[in-house]
């Protein structure tokens, strides 16, 4: 019989978690509560607060005679993003659920984006209509709008309980038999609207070749996730071509993926290959959300919620500095590709962000600072979107991965 775990606060939330918990044995499944409230719950529960504590070596009888809400949600918080793995390791649950309000949602989320992609995650949440990115993180959480607060049993508190026991209950309970193939080796490829021709053109080669290909919109929470992906395992190669997102983490924009992006693959010797695509632009969301510092800079609506903004020559400079600094850390087979005539579809010659001085300064840099010991650096007089472009990375991969695997 299946097992879902109820992690929440069960001493202020207790007679709400136990009536999704009412709901899921009803349907023939097994609970499994988890208590990460401060104070005593209102039964006891399979996991107590204290053991989240212990976790992190803390005494929660301490904790709660500081009544000290931030100190207790920091410290349970960790505790369960070390626990939590470790039961479902343990065969303790197949699927969890919870619900909170931000405090509720910030104690039980950290222990969800612990476990594996696929584990069903259901938190039902009076934050989850805004932005959620602090709590989903790069995992695949399901949040749901609690309406209203997550404070007793009323007409529409327990519709919403309702469908998320519901849908908690069907992930883990309905079984689906997937036809799938026999189980390809997989490639990591990153890519946005104006370097998608050169991903499709790769990946398409790629497949023909054996591979599984997952491509990653480069919006931050794409560069985020894959850097996760390739720090477990998931991958045989990385084709790295679209890296703009350390455009929005160095000037500003709203897609930055964190001073991490582009180590992962290094670090754990996956061969990847790497290129400037969209090197070029800085994202922002409609014109007028556009910082007044950046007035006078030259902009172009890319559709009517995306105003990109081409970067400067010093930007370039930098961004040079900061790849090149990034890919000499790498342990393993790392090649850097250089388009010299645009690093996206609207860098061009004739398009709107054709920079000529804006990438030359970004090649040079980087030729200046690559460690040729141990990137090996590619030049074509192409855009990155021309099929030589593309089909060169896609095949030096391949080499690179066959290599790797001798």
């Amino acid at each position: 019989m299946k097992t879902i775990a109820i992690a929440g606060t069960f001493d202020s939330k207790g007679k709400e978690l136990t009536f999704v918990k009412d709901i899921l044995e009803s349907l023939g499944l097994n609970t499994f509560t988890i208590h990460c409230g401060v104070f005593e719950p209102m039964f006891e529960t399979d996991v107590s607060n204290q053991e989240v504590a212990k976790e992190v070596g803390e005494d929660i009888h301490e904790i709660a005679a500081k009544k000290d809400r931030a100190l207790g949600t920091e410290v349970l918080s960790k505790g369960m993003e070390r626990l939590i793995p470790k039961l479902y390791a343990e065969g303790k649950f197949d699927g969890i659920i919870s619900l909170g309000g931000t405090g509720g949602t910030s104690l039980v989320t950290p222990g969800m984006r612990a476990l594996p992609v696929g584990v069903p995650k259901v938190m039902v949440s009076t934050v989850a209509s805004g932005n959620v990115q602090q709590y989903v993180g790069t995992s695949d959480i399901m949040m749901i709008p609690s309406i209203v607060d997550v404070s007793g049993l009323n007409s529409i508190s327990t519709k919403i309980f309702t469908n998320a026991a519901l849908a908690i209950a069907g992930m883990v309970k309905l079984e689906h038999e997937e036809k799938v193939e026999a189980k390809k080796p997989l490639v990591a490829a990153t890519m946005f609207g104006v370097t998608t021709p050169c991903v499709d053109m790769a990946r398409e080669y790629l497949e023909e070749q054996g591979y599984e290909v997952l491509v990653f919109h480069a919006t931050g929470t794409g560069g985020k996730t894959m850097e996760r992906l390739v720090e477990e395992g998931y991958f045989e190669g990385v084709l790295d071509l679209t890296t703009t997102e350390w455009c929005d983490e160095l000037v500003g924009g709203v897609l930055a993926a964190g001073p991490n992006r582009l180590e992962s693959a290094g670090k754990h010797k996956v061969p990847q290959v790497v290129s400037v695509g969209a090197l070029d632009m800085v994202n922002f969301g409609p014109m007028d959300t556009v910082p007044e510092k950046f007035e006078g800079r030259k902009f172009y609506k890319h559709n009517p919620t995306v105003t990109l903004m081409r970067t400067t020559v010093e930007e370039n400079k930098k961004l040079g500095e900061i790849i090149a600094e990034k890919l000499n850390q790498t342990n393993g087979p790392t090649v850097l590709m250089l388009p010299l005539k645009g690093v996206s579809m609207i860098d061009a010659e004739g398009q709107p962000f054709h920079g000529p001085k804006e990438d030359e300064m970004l090649f040079d840099t980087l030729r200046q600072n690559i460690d040729e010991n141990k990137v090996e650096l590619i030049e074509m007089d192409a855009n990155i979107n021309d099929r030589e472009f593309a089909l060169t990375a896609a095949k030096k991969l391949v080499d690179l991965m066959k290599e790797n695997k001798n």
